[in-house]
């Protein structure tokens, strides 16, 4: 690994932030004197209201807490933060943080905050880290407030076979607390709580101080649900259809299956909008499948998963890309085109599963155009992230000023 902590003791903003006195499973947090691990410990991570502690932390001073990384005092707002994942920074923005976003792993493209009045770089300036190999280097180097990430994640995934916890204890002793829960997907070494999107979003507000945006979003989302509600067809009229992963490569007839209601964040819409999945439990536990076993399936409807970031030339959705990549070979291969979906059109790219609660919003209603046409009015894929005002189940505006402050 790069990087050597011995040249970074400088004193910073963030030394004069640090935690006053956080537990957690009997062990100091990272900052304090003594480092625990950073393993997951039952934690109370209900919400606390900034008070004084038995250490003589100023009142001043509050608390956020999450699994598993437990409780922390923090002595002011942290100004600037690193995510892995986007879900971290969607949510960051969606409480008017935007302005302290330094980097990530694996951003959101640009053109999904567009609708909201934000810019947001190229996806080639907002991922200095790579998920294959944890630069310290860049920790050092950004020198963030708050590292936003599930510090499992790091020596956890096997991304990058020379991380382990010691490495993850050393950033976080000499760079920034973490502040994070892997809310993407349940994975094999995740047995803690996995929060739901407003769960997590709820607890990243207590670390930010924006309980008003917390509220006025949820509100938002809630009026979303309601409306969708309302309006889905009845149960036995709601549809099922094939969700494969963008890894899958028509061209090659491989295939990767996925259940469309499984915890997580990057399955929400699919779940809000009842969506269930045409792939048995074989064909998941598969892990992939054929044109042939496709065919046997047969699906009306198939969904790339993640498929809306397919771009060409420009860090925006190609609906020419995703035709060329997804459709195309489908339509070309003597299987793949006898497909009820392929020969109906109806193969879709579907919402990016990296999201908070701004992406999910407007993905929420791609999904409903997709797959409720009749009702929410046809997904256009030449025009997307433009809606029409009458498909348009949220107010925008209501929402880019809650961003801005505008409660």
């Amino acid at each position: 690994m790069t990087g050597d902590s011995s040249q970074h003791e400088a004193l910073t903003r963030r030394d004069y932030m640090k935690y006053g006195g956080a537990v957690v499973g009997g062990g100091l947090l990272a900052g304090c004197s003594s480092q625990s691990s950073t393993e997951s410990a039952p934690t109370d991570t209900s919400g606390a209201e900034p008070t004084a502690s038995a250490t003589g932390t100023p009142a001043e001073s509050y608390e956020a807490c999450i699994e598993p990384v437990g409780c922390q005092t923090f002595e002011e707002v942290p100004e600037t933060y690193m995510v892995n994942n986007g879900e971290w920074a969607d949510m960051a923005f969606a409480l008017g943080q935007r302005d302290g976003f330094l980097t990530s792993a694996y951003m959101i493209p640009g053109f999904l905050f567009e609708p909201f009045g934000l810019d947001v770089p190229p996806l080639s300036e907002t991922e200095s880290l790579s998920q294959t190999n944890w630069d310290k280097e860049i920790f050092y180097e950004q020198d963030p407030d708050v590292i936003l990430m599930d510090p499992n994640y790091m020596h956890k995934t096997g991304w990058d076979k020379s991380w382990d916890k010691s490495d993850t204890n050393e950033i976080s002793e000499n760079v920034a607390p973490f502040f994070g829960n892997n809310i993407l997907r349940r994975r094999d070494w995740h047995d803690y709580k996995l929060y739901s999107m407003y769960e997590a979003l709820e607890r990243l507000a207590e670390l930010f101080q924006e309980r008003e945006r917390y509220e006025a979003l949820a509100e938002v989302h809630a009026s979303v649900q309601d409306e969708i509600q309302s309006r889905l067809p009845p149960a036995d009229e709601r549809p099922e259809i094939a969700l494969i992963n963008s890894a899958s490569n028509p061209n090659e007839g491989t295939f990767y299956p996925m259940r469309t209601q499984d915890e997580g964040v990057e399955l929400k819409p699919y779940r809000d909008l009842d969506i269930r999945s045409a792939f048995t439990a074989d064909h998941i536990e598969a892990g992939t499948i054929d044109y042939e076993t496709l065919l046997e399936v047969d699906p009306e409807i198939l969904v790339v998963h993640w498929g809306i970031s397919t771009t060409g030339d420009q860090d925006t959705f190609s609906p020419k890309a995703f035709r060329e990549q997804f459709v195309t070979p489908f339509e070309e291969d003597p299987t793949g085109s006898q497909l009820t979906a392929v020969q109906e059109g109806n193969v879709y790219p579907g919402a990016f599963g990296s999201q908070g609660p701004l992406v999910n919003l407007l993905q929420t209603e791609l999904v409903a155009q997709q797959l409720y046409p009749e009702e929410f009015g046809a997904f256009d894929a030449e025009t997307f992230p433009e809606v029409p005002a009458e498909q348009q189940l949220f107010d925008r505006q209501r929402v880019s000023d809650i961003i801005n402050g505008d409660i």
